[in-house]
């Protein structure tokens, strides 16, 4: 027997998480993007990623016909850029609302993000809920600043000692 839904979340609320927005653009869909914390590294040689996807979230149909995406991970100053691109908003308001950039795919990469990874997708893999997207590496974008984190359904900070 398994736990239930609420028990699992009650569980992973305890696991603490970057943050990172997945974009997308293809013709047929446009410009498209989402918040997402499940996401890792997979391989160093190729460099390959992953992210999972909720099945209800629209982007999957972007990045299915682009056969491309970018992973930006946000830094500390960027929380209202996480709750836009949670859905508070339509796909065309969240890009208005924050600076981007084209990437080699054409995927869009967020300018303030503290990095972005643009992926070509090599493989998708049914997994319950969600979509698992793994995507091979084909530039990075790397920047400055400290990662915005989520813990227990809140957005936290590091603490950095030296």
């Amino acid at each position: 027997m398994t736990i239930s839904a609420t028990e699992f979340k009650q569980a992973m609320q305890l696991w603490a998480s970057g943050v990172t927005v997945i974009t997308t653009y293809s013709e047929k869909y446009g410009l498209q993007g989402m918040t997402v914390s499940a996401f890792s590294s997979v391989s160093a040689e190729s460099a390959l990623i992953l992210c999972c996807v909720n099945d209800a979230a629209d982007t999957i149909l972007g990045i299915d016909d682009s056969q491309s995406f970018a992973v930006n991970v946000l830094t500390t100053q960027q929380q209202e850029t996480s709750n836009q691109f949670a859905g508070g908003c339509s796909h065309e308001e969240r890009f208005s609302k924050n600076t981007w950039c084209t990437a080699v795919t054409g995927a869009p990469l967020l300018n303030e993000s503290l990095m972005s990874l643009d992926c070509k997708l090599v493989e998708k893999v049914r997994a319950g809920s969600h979509w698992i997207f793994i995507g091979e590496v084909q530039a990075s974008e790397l920047r400055h600043g400290e990662p915005l984190l989520y813990y227990r359904a809140n957005y936290r900070e590091l603490m950095i000692v030296d």
